[in-house]
């Protein structure tokens, strides 16, 4: 993918993606510890978010899920089969060829998925009222500068 430069960002530019880089890795960060509680590896938790969200099915093939989690389909495969040895997916080969291989939660997987994601939305919460916030800090500075407001 390449980058189109439009010239030099501006100083609030860079300030706003250094505030949402900050943002984003303190939820990452959260997410992570909020998995090994859970006693899950981080990657266990996306696996199980991809199995159950990604495809709008309930379920998805490893071939989905490597693009989900940007990873090796040979990595997915080994992660997939580590999660079925704890109980929480189960794998079903579909197709005579054995390369059609359907992944999805069992019992115990969705009960972790469904309280780990109980937990994410509300810490998302927290990141929606900081965007706002930051919007409105943006709206009242251009209030003060230009002692205009803007279209609503």
């Amino acid at each position: 993918m390449a980058l189109v430069s439009t010239g030099a960002p501006s100083p609030k530019t860079i300030a706003a993606l250094a505030r949402f880089r900050y943002q984003l890795r303190r939820f990452l960060r959260f997410s992570e510890r909020a998995a090994r509680q859970a006693g899950l590896t981080p990657q266990q938790h996306q696996l199980l978010l991809g199995v159950a969200g990604h495809t709008g099915r309930g379920w998805a093939t490893l071939s989905e899920l490597a693009e989900f989690l940007q990873e090796r389909h040979n990595a997915v495969v080994g992660l997939a089969d580590r999660a079925q040895r704890v109980g929480l997916v189960r794998k079903q080969t579909v197709a005579r060829d054995r390369r059609f291989v359907r992944v999805e939660l069992t019992p115990k997987g969705r009960r972790i998925l469904h309280r780990l994601s109980a937990l994410h939305r509300r810490e998302l919460g927290r990141f929606e009222d900081l965007a706002r916030l930051a919007f409105a800090q943006s709206a009242i500075a251009r209030v003060r500068k230009t002692g205009k407001r803007g279209k609503r």
